[in-house]
């Protein structure tokens, strides 16, 4: 029985090991975002730590090959495991004031503090398999088979680790509590195995799990952030949700929340951001473009439907499919940005496989999926857009929300490049005041000078005073097409290696002040 139970042990070990990881990405990623760069150094870290612990455990296993040490060190590892969003708290919300006001030293500094933290837990739970290797060893003819069955124990625990938090626990309690149950099973787990070998031991360490539910009761009450106006805020498997409102208007962000997704107010015509300039895609064909002529749109990155609110405004009650992966999004618009349009049909999918296996044709297809600073590399290679093509009209124009800086445009010369090699015509216009760009390509050959001739057209139709404003601002900031070679396939598209040298480029350049 004993024997049996050093691989529950490390069952739970491993478990509790994946989940932090997991976890940590999650408890970071609600404040500094979910880049490449965020998690290369959550597991570049974690892996550091670990191979602490493998060595350390090796060492210590040898110098003390008794079980109640190797239950005492799994305890002491559990318990600092639950430590790390209590203590971690009062640092994130600093530190989500400090990206919300691009302190770059208060963001950097809080985000390795954090990542210390997982040192402790994460290095003793590495010692948690060679230790128990070392005694599951009988003989040295056996050593073989008894490592192999550990590791693989252990793995089995860290599968678990790997889909619970996701799948389930996340979404339903929230990160820290996640953190906290891995901890309090670990810790019982501990519990037990020293109970059998040390029962004052295991009493002194009955402490460990009521102090982390005393503290826990203490420090993690209260929203996860304190921005001004806030009103919501959830945790999806995928996402950080905020609603936050501010002079009547409700904005949405996600994670860190630099960048915003919806806005919405009663009444709200026109928000003078990225959403508008949506409405003029159709109208780079030749003129007149009749409303009449949009018969259905097609949104992938749907959030909290803007775009489709203001299209459905524009040109009535057409038919708009609009894909969104988080359906934990699609619950917050319904209820905080009245995106219940009886014309809309909200799909919970990814957007290029809803796209893929719509059976509809689309006068517009507009792509805001793009989370600044990082664009989700299946949507910006030349396989993409030969699907987007494929789904539309042969009058139909796409139209794409991309992310650049004030003196880099290297992403919009790249999806230039590979949409040309697609698209006849492609334009490009900067949204003011912003980082953003729309990117415009029609099906057919087109001129940019179609846009003022539907105007004039549209203005003897008596046409929405609102879409007569966007097409005008939207000619008043067309720039000159990139020419560009480069193409982007599902073979290579080097898309991350960009962005995080823009983003760094930025950082480090000291423009973030432009921001404020």
């Amino acid at each position: 029985m004993r024997q049996r139970f050093l691989g529950v042990a490390v069952f739970f070990s491993g478990m509790t090991t994946l989940a932090i990881e997991i976890s940590a990405a999650r408890l970071l990623g609600n404040v500094f975002g979910t880049s490449n760069i965020v998690w290369a150094n959550i597991i570049g870290l974690i892996l550091i730590y670990l191979t602490a612990g493998y060595f350390l455990g090796g060492r210590l296993a040898d110098r003390s090959p008794h079980r109640a040490t190797f239950y005492r060190i799994m305890a002491w590892g559990a318990f600092a495991a639950g430590l790390v969003p209590i203590i971690a708290r009062p640092i994130l919300l600093q530190a989500a004031k400090a990206v919300e006001h691009l302190s770059t030293a208060v963001m950097l500094g809080s985000f390795f503090v954090v990542l210390i933290l997982f040192s402790v837990p994460v290095t003793l739970l590495g010692c948690v398999s060679p230790f128990a290797i070392r005694l599951a060893i009988g003989s040295p003819e056996r050593a073989g088979s008894v490592s192999g069955r550990m590791y693989a124990i252990s793995t089995m625990g860290s599968i678990l680790g790997t889909f619970l938090p996701v799948l389930w626990l996340i979404p339903t309690i929230g990160t820290a509590r996640t953190f906290l149950v891995f901890s309090l099973i670990l810790i019982f787990a501990a519990l037990v195995g020293l109970f059998t070998e040390d029962r004052r031991s295991g009493l002194k360490y009955l402490l460990l799990p009521i102090l982390i539910l005393v503290l826990s009761f203490f420090t993690l009450s209260g929203p996860i952030k304190r921005s001004t106006g806030q009103v919501f805020e959830t945790e999806s498997a995928y996402n950080y949700i905020q609603v936050v409102e501010r002079g009547g208007v409700r904005y949405l962000m996600l994670n860190e929340g630099q960048g915003i997704h919806s806005v919405y107010a009663p009444g709200m015509d026109v928000t003078y951001g990225t959403w508008d300039y949506f409405l003029s895609a159709p109208f780079f064909n030749p003129a007149p473009v009749a409303l009449s002529d949009v018969k259905r749109v097609g949104i992938v990155g749907l959030a909290g439907g803007t775009i489709a609110k203001q299209y459905t405004k524009v040109f009535g009650a057409i038919p708009i499919d609009g894909w969104e992966i988080d359906a934990e999004i699609v619950q917050v618009a319904r209820e905080w940005f009245d995106m219940n349009e009886p014309n809309l049909n909200a799909i919970v999918a990814d957007g290029r496989w809803g796209l893929a296996h719509s059976q509809h044709l689309y006068s517009v297809i507009g792509i805001d999926a793009y989370r600044l600073p990082y664009i989700p590399w299946h949507l910006t290679t030349q396989e993409f857009f030969l699907e987007v093509y494929a789904h539309l009209f042969e009058d139909g124009v796409v139209a794409i929300n991309v992310g650049r800086t004030p003196d880099d445009r290297r992403i919009i010369e790249a999806l230039a490049g590979t949409i040309q090699s697609v698209f006849p015509s492609v334009y490009v216009v900067d949204v003011p005041d912003t980082f953003n760009t729309l990117i415009y390509a029609t099906k057919q050959p087109s001129s940019a000078d179609n846009l003022i001739m539907n105007i004039f057209a549209l203005e003897n139709q008596e046409a929405p005073a609102l879409l007569l404003d966007i097409l005008r601002r939207t000619v008043a900031q067309l720039q000159p097409t990139p020419e560009s070679d480069i193409v982007y396939t599902d073979d290579r598209a080097p898309i991350e290696f960009l962005t995080n040298s823009m983003a760094l480029r930025f950082i480090l350049g000291g423009d973030v002040d432009i921001l404020r």
